[in-house]
């Protein structure tokens, strides 16, 4: 089984995230999105929160989860048996970032390969980052948000 973990904060879940785990089923058995606990970072929602929004989008597709870690992603790969790692890549600067963690990991662990697939030209501009800060400063992030995020910051 073609197992992989799709790692990140998912700060919030944004159309970018979507559209590259939409694009990734085909070629997974199984596709985890982990949403990592980072001590460096003060996430805006809570993990549970995150992992909801994952479960809500991917209700009606049963090869997508999402579960929350923390540590190393390679010993989280190991232990729910993920052979790859996929990452998205916005633009070059993005790649020469991920490359750096992605020859670590395959230092750490030559079995787990990282799997790199570019983002959508429309949803280049998509980073949790700015989602967070328009959410921050009342403005409409929905052109950004899948519609459970969206629906669910309504409320």
């Amino acid at each position: 089984m073609r197992i992989c973990l799709f790692p990140g904060t998912f700060d919030p879940v944004t159309l970018g995230h979507v559209d590259i785990i939409n694009r990734a089923l085909p070629l997974f058995d199984k596709i985890i999105v982990g949403i990592g606990i980072n001590t460096a970072k003060a996430p805006m929602f809570t993990p549970d929160q995150r992992r909801n929004w994952i479960a809500e989008i991917y209700k009606d597709e049963e090869r997508v989860e999402g579960a929350v870690y923390e540590g190393l992603t390679i010993d989280f790969c190991k232990k729910i048996g993920a052979r790859f790692i996929l990452r998205g890549i916005r633009y070059v600067s993005d790649f020469e970032y991920e490359k750096t963690i992605a020859d670590a990991n395959r230092t750490l662990d030559k079995s787990i390969e990282t799997i790199f697939l570019t983002g959508e030209p429309k949803y280049t501009s998509v980073a949790s980052t700015i989602v967070r800060d328009i959410i921050k400063n009342g403005g409409d992030a929905t052109p950004f948000l899948p519609e459970a995020v969206a629906k669910s910051l309504l409320k």
